[in-house]
C-alpha cells in the first residue's frame, strides 16, 4: 500500500501526474486530504478554494486513487500510524527537508519515496493567473 497526503486544492495536471507516479510504487494508493481548517492553518484564511468534500470526491474519481481520507490534524502522522503503509510518497519539493511525518514513518518502518514536481503547475500559480487576468473585469465579459 502506498500513502500520500496533501491539500489538493484546485486539482491540476501536476496533481494527477504526481498521483500516477505515487501509485506506481504499489498496488493500492491511499490519499490523505487536509481538512478545511488545517488548510487555513497552513495556507491562510483565503484557502482552500474548494471544500474538503469536493477535493476528496475529485481525487476519488481519479484512476490511480483507491481510497481518500480527510484528516483534521496538521500532519498525516496519525494516518501513517493507523494505516501502516509500505511506502510514503511526497513531492520532490520535500526532498532534503525534514518531513513533519518523519517520526511516524520511522516508527512504522515505512519506505519514503519522492516524486518530482512539475514546474509551473501549482494551485498558487492558477490563482495568480486568475487574479492577473480577471481582477477588475466585470463578470460575464
Amino acid at each position: 500500500m502506498v500513502f500520500t497526503n496533501g491539500i489538493f486544492d484546485l486539482l491540476h495536471v501536476g496533481h494527477t501526474k504526481y498521483l500516477q507516479a505515487a501509485r506506481a510504487f504499489g498496488d493500492k494508493l491511499v490519499v490523505g486530504v487536509n481538512s478545511d481548517a488545517s488548510v487555513r492553518s497552513i495556507k491562510g484564511p483565503l484557502r482552500p478554494i474548494l471544500p474538503a468534500a469536493d477535493r476528496a470526491e475529485l481525487l476519488a474519481s481519479l484512476v490511480p486513487v483507491d481510497l481518500v481520507v480527510v484528516f483534521e490534524e496538521m500532519t498525516a502522522s496519525g494516518l501513517i500510524e493507523l494505516l501502516k503503509p509500505d511506502v510514503y510518497v511526497k513531492g520532490g519539493d520535500w526532498a532534503g527537508k525534514e518531513l513533519p511525518e518523519f517520526d511516524a514513518v520511522k516508527r512504522c518502518g515505512v519506505e519514503i519515496r519522492f516524486v518530482p514536481t512539475i514546474p509551473e503547475r501549482s494551485t498558487s500559480d492558477i490563482i495568480s493567473t486568475i487574479v492577473e487576468r480577471y481582477c477588475g473585469i466585470e463578470h460575464g465579459h
